[in-house]
């Protein structure tokens, strides 16, 4: 099963805030055993959001619409993810209450989304 765990943005990281040295450490350590345990299968994170562009589809049919960031809403934004394979919803639980505070400013907050799998689009009902 794959799971997503997203690191939320936050003013710090929003403001192009680097982690400090112990969160990079505690990070690293955190991302090797992920790799020793077979489960991660990608670790990557986000320029702010004012590096972003975003494309909304206000009407069907017409082309999107192109917006350049920063964007303002914060707890809307994603900082960086690690995508898991893992044998249960539980596994990735645990894997995600495994993370350091992600932000490492009392910040941090993550949000762990199971990902759809070819075979659950192709049988969905109709």
């Amino acid at each position: 099963m794959l799971f997503m765990i997203i690191v939320k943005a936050s003013k710090n990281s929003e403001a192009g805030n680097f982690p400090s040295s112990k969160l990079i450490e505690a990070m690293t350590k955190y991302n090797e055993e992920l790799v020793k345990a077979g489960v991660r299968v990608m670790a990557k994170g986000l320029h702010p959001s004012s590096n972003g562009i975003r494309l909304s589809f206000p009407k069907p049919g017409e082309k999107p619409v192109v917006t350049d960031g920063p964007f303002t809403e914060t707890k809307e934004l994603i900082a960086g993810f690690i995508l898991i394979d893992v044998k249960s919803r539980e596994e990735a639980i645990e894997w995600a209450m495994r993370m350091p505070d992600p932000q490492g400013h009392g910040e941090g907050q993550i949000e762990l989304r199971q990902v759809f799998e070819a075979p659950e689009l192709t049988n969905k009902p109709q």
